[in-house]
């Protein structure tokens, strides 16, 4: 697992040092620099899928991230200066790119010593790797196909795309966590014994979904000749509804939910607003499927703006499912001097209670402070 990651002169960031856990958890207002955290870890992955890792250059657009020119990547303080990333994992092993800066090109040239192979076997660059960006795939007649992103990469895409497609080529193989399992799963069908709870993935899947929407069942149908998946919803014994009939938070859920059941141990997972289009419960929930996820070997980072999920994961602390310890909370804020604004980074611990040791000013408080105010 990632444990440190030190970002000199990226975007909003001079020097910037960042502690990591299974579970880290990046808030803050917008245009603060969490994105830009994202960012780095997702420049380094797609430098490497297009080769120009370990020995050339960073790509700063591709099919993970489109930064621009170096213009847009360098901290507006630096001059000319190089951008650095440093990377630092649990097994001591760490890596650090120095890449040269100019300000038209897509590409920046790599002026560091080449790290060790090991670190390109990580999670950060092997296949136990998943990124859902905050604009996701809604509700759609039809959902895309790809043998080569589903079947030999494992991956649902970066909006989840592929999510339908994943399901109906994994649905009926068990999750690698037991500990994710739902309390209240489906029972298994035909192959099952009576009153055995099943660890298929489409059923633990339904029934984690049944917290954002009671009852949901899932139904995907391939349309092989035109490389397309169908998929639909059904509650019970009703007639099945199309996605474009169910709820926008049903689609928009589905692949994060199929990304952590589906992830086994030494994963990681980059999420952006897993809240989107959520119910309060459904939020809370959530932020309780990704805490449980965390306490079973997969490294999860969000960035979100939900106090909802926030409190999701301490109820998990809370109910003993994750170890304060592994828990990390990074708040991102601007401050001001001498006309300047610069990104400030707080770090509130959680306990073993549950609660924060403290609360900087704008850290999930709006609440509290609209209460007061109409009070």
């Amino acid at each position: 697992m990632i444990r440190q990651l030190h970002l000199i002169n990226f975007k909003p960031f001079s020097n910037q040092l960042l502690e990591f856990r299974p579970l880290t958890l990046l808030s803050g207002l917008n245009s603060t620099g969490k994105s830009s955290v994202l960012q780095s870890l997702l420049l380094l992955r797609q430098s490497y899928q297009q080769g120009l890792l370990p020995a050339k250059g960073l790509a700063l657009n591709g099919d993970l991230v489109c930064i621009g020119t170096g213009q847009d990547a360098l901290f507006e303080g630096a001059g000319k200066d190089p951008i650095e990333f440093e990377v630092v994992w649990d097994n001591d092993e760490s890596g650090r790119w120095r890449f040269n800066y100019d300000r038209e090109v897509e590409v920046l040239n790599l002026d560091s010593e080449p790290v060790k192979q090991e670190v390109y076997e990580s999670s950060l660059f092997n296949k136990n790797f998943h990124y859902l960006q905050a604009e996701r795939i809604g509700s759609r007649p039809f959902f895309e196909m790809s043998d080569f992103q589903v079947r030999q990469l494992g991956k649902l895409g970066t909006r989840g795309e592929y999510t339908s497609h994943f399901l109906f080529l994994n649905g009926r193989k068990e999750i690698p966590n037991r500990k994710l399992s739902h309390p209240k799963v489906n029972i298994k069908g035909q192959t099952g014994k009576i009153g055995e709870k099943s660890l298929d993935l489409i059923d633990q899947v339904e029934a984690w979904m049944g917290e954002v929407s009671p009852g949901t069942r899932i139904k995907i149908d391939p349309k092989l000749d035109v490389d397309l998946m169908t998929s639909q919803y059904f509650y019970g014994d009703s007639n099945p509804y199309r996605a474009t009939n169910v709820g926008f938070g049903i689609t928009y859920t589905l692949p994060i939910i199929v990304a952590v059941l589906s992830s086994p141990p030494g994963t990681l997972i980059l999420l952006e607003n897993p809240e989107a289009h959520l119910h309060p419960k459904g939020q809370s929930k959530m932020g309780e499927l990704l805490a449980i996820a965390a306490s079973c070997g997969v490294q999860v980072v969000i960035e979100t703006h939900s106090d909802h999920v926030l409190n999701g994961i301490r109820l998990a602390v809370n109910g003993r499912k994750l170890d304060h310890k592994d828990v990390q909370i990074h708040y991102f804020q601007q401050t001001e001097k001498q006309g300047q604004y610069f990104i400030e980074v707080v770090s509130p611990k959680i306990r073993a209670n549950g609660r924060i040791d403290h609360w900087p000013d704008g850290f999930f408080d709006q609440m509290e402070k609209d209460l007061m105010e109409l009070i």
